[in-house]
């Protein structure tokens, strides 16, 4: 949703799009605030990204055989 409210916010705005769709401005602000300082971004989504970094890291070295379960 974002990446739409993205592509149309020029020739609309972001409140008139936000509207139509089930998101609150409030809640699109805060997301691209997030995206352009992740600083921003809870400790627990700053987390959750680095082990998702490891979770790919070791499902590559073993041929992508297992899932998140095993790893």
């Amino acid at each position: 949703m974002v990446a739409f409210i993205d592509a149309h916010r020029g020739t609309y705005g972001v409140a008139p799009v936000c509207r139509v769709l089930p998101i609150a401005p409030s809640t699109y602000h805060a997301h691209v605030a997030r995206r352009a300082d992740p600083a921003k971004a809870s400790a627990r989504m700053r987390r959750d990204q680095i082990l998702g970094g490891h979770v790919h890291r070791v499902r590559g070295a073993d041929f992508g055989v297992h899932g998140v379960r095993e790893i």
